[in-house]
């Protein structure tokens, strides 16, 4: 109970949180991006589930402290530089993000004007076993990355708090907030194409971001963060004009009609 009392706490808990939230924006776009290729009913449940993937692995993660610190010491030397067991998680973490990012991005850009004239109809049986094997699939993809960057998040979270219940509160009060931001974020960016590559790429900055760090070359993620928010505030205003603009041209359309 003194440990509620104690305001150095309260200070803690919401550095904390707060930092878990900054550091969960990726994982929330990464999300966002692989739930937005699932069916429309089954993209709330996608996110429910990784977005509880995710909890579930820092604190995980947290209730193994002594396990996550061991993995900082060097397994084995390569050309002089050790690496660690955190190092090889950054480093197939981020080979992954590259992929997946690269990959979404190519979809994204190049692929809608490829696809050829639909099909066959298929049976609604089908459609739902196609569904479902999606579904799975997305949820597999987005545990991989949870682990990556639960790995990150609570190394730094180490760091931090000594407290182990601060760290548990800490978590569970960040991911709420991004539990809550998920489906607003999600809609946002399938509704803006660009911005969806803006993502995309912001994906692709992280992915070389845990590459690099697994070499021990630090890239500050505010770097990062003030680089993508730039991004963002350009296309937020190139949407307002496009928005403008198409305004402007259904007025005159109405005009002219009645005339």
């Amino acid at each position: 109970m003194e440990i509620l009392l104690d305001p150095n706490v309260w200070i803690a808990f919401a550095m904390l949180t707060a930092l878990e939230i900054v550091l969960g924006v990726d994982n929330i776009i990464f999300i966002s991006i692989l739930v937005g290729r699932l069916p429309p009913e089954l993209r709330d449940r996608a996110r429910r589930l990784g977005l509880g993937f995710a909890m579930v692995s820092r604190l995980a993660l947290l209730f193994s402290l002594s396990w996550v610190m061991g993995l900082t010491k060097d397994l084995f030397t390569v050309l002089g530089q050790g690496i660690s067991g955190r190092d090889l998680v950054l480093l197939l973490g981020g080979i992954f993000l590259l992929w997946k990012a690269s990959h979404e991005i190519f979809v994204e850009v190049e692929a809608h004007e490829m696809d050829g004239p639909p099909g066959e109809p298929v049976s609604e049986a089908a459609a739902k076993a196609a569904g479902a094997r999606a579904f799975w699939a997305t949820i597999g993809q987005i545990g991989v990355i949870d682990i990556v960057f639960s790995l990150d998040s609570v190394i730094t979270a180490v760091g931090m708090v000594d407290e182990l219940p601060v760290m548990v509160a800490a978590v569970i009060a960040a991911v709420g907030v991004m539990l809550f931001a998920a489906k607003t974020i999600g809609d946002f960016v399938d509704s803006h194409p660009s911005v969806k590559v803006l993502a995309l790429a912001f994906l692709v900055m992280v992915g070389m971001a845990l590459t690099a760090e697994a070499f021990d070359v630090h890239v500050p993620k505010g770097y990062i963060y003030a680089a993508m928010a730039f991004s963002l505030a350009v296309e937020a205003l190139n949407i307002r004009s496009r928005g403008k603009r198409a305004l402007k041209a259904q007025a005159d359309r109405e005009a002219a009609a009645a005339k």
